[in-house]
């Protein structure tokens, strides 16, 4: 690594670290009780144990197996409608109104209904992911398939291409950056409405773990699970973040954003 990209990595690393001190320093002199905030030391305890028992390894597959199952169904919805409106203009007319309806309904304000519904089972989990993912991803593949150069446009014109022909040779290539984007900012989306699912309708999970944890007034457990969704979203992130500065020629996602 470079040391310019080294020195990138210092701001960050200082500011953890001083929080971390910060926090053991309140823990150590008792000014917040352990009960409220344990010290990082026993954070950390807690969370060895909890991934040499496995514990944590099978609550993070099955939510990491519900943000993937949900989100690739919201892809998939997003992806077709969008090309529709793209490829049949006048298609937009029937589901746009629809659409921006929910798009101000918060995913989670639709779990009682969806409860009374389907129950507690997945079926309910995934409705959530897909009422938190699609929208941002819509948004941006439509923005993507609309943004396309109109010189480009006019060139498949000159070839006499078809709408399909014209869309799966101009629009979509130029629309894949923006494509990334969106699952980019879907994705987190969908990290946010599992573990709220999770805490209200399921029986594991992360979310679960943590509400099960703060009934049992484990902190220690709470703030370890806590800092595992952080990291797993993260990760997710940084792997979108890396595809996207492929397709953007080498930019940084960040800048697109």
């Amino acid at each position: 690594m470079k040391k310019s990209g080294l020195i990138r990595f210092v701001p960050p690393a200082v500011f953890i670290c001083s929080v971390i001190f910060v926090w053991n320093l309140l823990s150590t002199l008792h000014i917040i009780n352990e009960y409220i905030l344990p010290s990082p030391v026993t954070v950390f305890n807690t969370f060895s144990v909890l991934v040499s028992s496995g514990e944590l390894f099978a609550d993070v597959s099955i939510s990491l197996l519900r943000v993937a199952r949900g989100f690739s169904i919201a892809f998939g919805i997003a992806f077709i409608l969008g090309m529709i409106s793209s490829v049949v203009p006048v298609s937009k007319w029937f589901f746009e109104y629809l659409v921006h309806f929910f798009k101000n309904v918060p995913p989670l304000s639709m779990i009682p209904i969806l409860i009374l519904w389907a129950g507690i089972g997945e079926v309910t989990k995934t409705v959530i992911i897909i009422l938190a993912s699609f929208f941002p991803m819509y948004m941006s593949i439509v923005k993507g398939f609309t943004g396309c150069d109109k010189k480009l446009l006019e060139v498949g014109k000159v070839f006499e291409y078809s709408r399909m022909k014209l869309f799966l040779r101009t629009v979509l290539p130029s629309a894949v950056a923006d494509i990334l984007v969106g699952m980019r900012i879907g994705l987190g989306y969908a990290w946010r409405a599992i573990i709220g699912a999770e805490m209200v309708a399921a029986s594991t999970g992360l979310g679960h773990m943590i509400l099960f944890s703060q009934q049992m007034a484990r902190t220690d457990k709470v703030i370890a699970g806590i800092f595992v969704i952080g990291l797993t979203g993260y990760l997710c992130d940084r792997f979108f973040a890396l595809l996207a500065s492929k397709f953007m020629k080498g930019a940084d996602a960040d800048e697109r954003d």
